[in-house]
């Protein structure tokens, strides 16, 4: 029987881009759906979280996803632009979010369509591993979205045609997010039982082989 686990999920996460090709992998290895639910980043959920943080945190997460990334031989660059506009110096959140939004109304759409993985690794590898600069501009996008098996164009049409059904569906995820008892991403749930962070993807699938988890 195939197992299915569920994907809370983040498209300004360095961490949830970092785990993403490993949980391509467990998809492609293993008889498993991979069930991927966008959240919003907390700096979106939380806009105080950043001016709460000890100042040290910022200076450590940018070490730490470097190191990471260099351990796996993943290529990283932080996105220009960043998917969430943020005074780095201040910490300021402003209301105005031209990217976060139509990102995550983007990866609710592909998860309709049966293609949020491959979405997901296709947008978060032209964000955070190419190194591209205007990601948003010209065909990037559209041609990820190609990649993934999706067209940009129609994405968006049905985006703009609900567009306050894709709001609800982030909410909706949100909620299931905090109800499986974690806030962080990525989180990956099994059974109820969550999983967070990069470093425990091999502890999820350790417990997915417990349940009976076979290779394809």
């Amino acid at each position: 029987m195939t197992l299915s686990v569920d994907l809370f999920w983040s498209f300004r996460s360095p961490y949830s881009y970092l785990a993403t090709g490993r949980i391509v992998g467990f998809a492609r290895d293993w008889d498993l759906d991979v069930n991927v639910r966008p959240v919003y980043p907390i700096a979106i959920r939380t806009p105080e979280f950043f001016a709460d943080i000890n100042p040290q945190w910022v200076a450590y997460l940018l070490r730490d996803v470097q190191r990471v990334a260099e351990f796996h031989g993943i290529p990283i660059a932080w996105p220009s632009p960043d998917p969430v506009v943020m005074n780095m110096a201040t910490r300021e959140i402003p209301a105005d979010q031209p990217y976060i939004h139509r990102l995550t109304f983007l990866g609710i759409d592909a998860a309709r369509a049966g293609r949020g993985l491959a979405f997901i690794d296709e947008v978060s590898r032209l964000i955070w591993g190419a190194g591209v600069k205007g990601w948003d501009e010209g065909e990037h996008l559209a041609q990820a979205a190609a990649r993934a098996g999706l067209d940009l164009a129609e994405m968006e049409a049905r985006i703009a045609a609900d567009e306050a059904g894709y709001r609800a569906a982030v909410e909706a995820n949100q909620k299931a997010h905090e109800q499986a008892g974690h806030w962080g991403v990525p989180t990956l749930v099994v059974d109820g039982e969550p999983f967070f962070g990069q470093d425990r993807l091999d502890l999820c699938l350790w417990r997915l082989k417990q349940k009976g988890l076979r290779p394809r």
